[in-house]
């Protein structure tokens, strides 16, 4: 366990501490009935309305004995704040990008391979094998938290302020904003750009100063975070599918009955029906929008040259010990989906 995640997760802001006195997750309500705490960063609607979701089911299923009281918008911080916070049992639940969760386990780092899934049909085969998921779950459970469940955050692809990208020559000495990702600032040079990893808080500021030429995301970031107002070009290479996460303090199953807990892990899944669903025909929504407001222009990308540039990734993650058994599973589902 890496002792910084530890110690920062401790140390909430006074306004966070603020909001959680009084409401202990690990005691009962006067009532008898069960609190649990959700918080989570800025999403997009569908997202946020399948957390919402969640907590419903959860109450439905629970006959009201349980219930999730939600901090949303960051009012606790950021993702990674809110995985310490979900690790030292400061809340109960919180939902990441899985990037964010590469720090805490090397499993999560699979997902930042480019095509490490061949389309969205593969995507979703592997989400939803337990074999494979199970394993990436439970690799943080020695650290106080699990994965239950995932979210698609659609496809990762490149927008730019100044014209499309057709193929890598088009990202050539381009500044591009990257996650705080090992991976992704490899993929990012291997296409022949300059990876300025950088918080999302910052983008939009950082592309209308020119201090970066591009980044790298699904189609909500251009209205719904206003970024279509100063890159105007998405191309579609399609390179990453990085799932969000929805994580759970380890702790909450022991302060459950075995009917309830039972309940949270089926709300959970059948959030993610819901949340599969939503999420594709506000993706429509938010293009129109966006190509309306802003004027954003779209193209399809032949994605073999950028594949072909990204196989050293391939290579490493294949070839690694930590890393190829699960490299090899991914890429069986593809085989056999032909």
């Amino acid at each position: 366990m890496k002792k910084r995640h530890v110690i920062s997760g401790l140390m909430l802001s006074a306004a966070g501490l603020a909001l959680l006195s009084g409401c202990s997750s690990s005691d009962a309500a006067s009532d008898g009935k069960i609190i649990l705490r959700y918080a989570y960063a800025s999403n997009s609607q569908p997202v946020i309305d399948s957390m919402n979701e969640f907590g419903r089911l959860v109450e439905e299923k629970t006959d009201g004995k349980v219930t999730i009281e939600y901090f949303p918008d960051g009012q606790l911080g950021g993702e990674t704040e809110l995985i310490e916070l979900t690790q030292t049992g400061g809340i109960d639940f919180t939902k990441v990008s899985g990037s964010a969760l590469e720090s805490f386990s090397k499993d999560y780092s699979i997902f930042a391979v480019p095509y490490i899934f061949d389309h969205e049909e593969h995507f979703f085969e592997v989400m939803e094998d337990e074999e494979i998921m199970d394993g990436i779950y439970n690799s943080t459970e020695e650290l106080g938290f699990v994965g239950l469940t995932y979210y698609d955050s659609g496809q990762r692809s490149f927008y730019m302020t100044e014209g499309p990208v057709n193929s890598p020559a088009d990202l050539k000495g381009k500044k591009i904003r990257v996650m705080q990702s090992e991976t992704a600032i490899k993929m990012v040079e291997l296409l022949g750009g300059s990876p300025v990893p950088m918080g999302s808080s910052e983008v939009y500021t950082s592309l209308q100063s020119n201090l970066i030429n591009g980044a790298e995301n699904n189609e909500f970031v251009l209205h719904t975070a206003g970024h279509g107002g100063v890159a105007k070009y998405y191309s579609y290479d399609e390179h990453t599918r990085v799932p969000d996460i929805v994580i759970m303090n380890d702790s909450v199953k022991e302060r459950l009955s075995d009917e309830q807990y039972e309940a949270i892990v089926d709300a959970a899944k059948e959030s993610t029906e819901f949340e599969k669903e939503v999420f594709k025909k506000a993706v429509e929504e938010e293009k129109a929008i966006a190509e309306k407001e802003y004027g954003v222009v779209y193209n399809d990308v032949d994605s073999t040259p950028f594949q072909e540039a990204v196989q050293p990734l391939h290579d490493q993650f294949k070839n690694d010990e930590n890393y190829s058994e699960l490299y090899a599973k991914i890429r069986a589902v593809a085989d056999e989906m032909e």
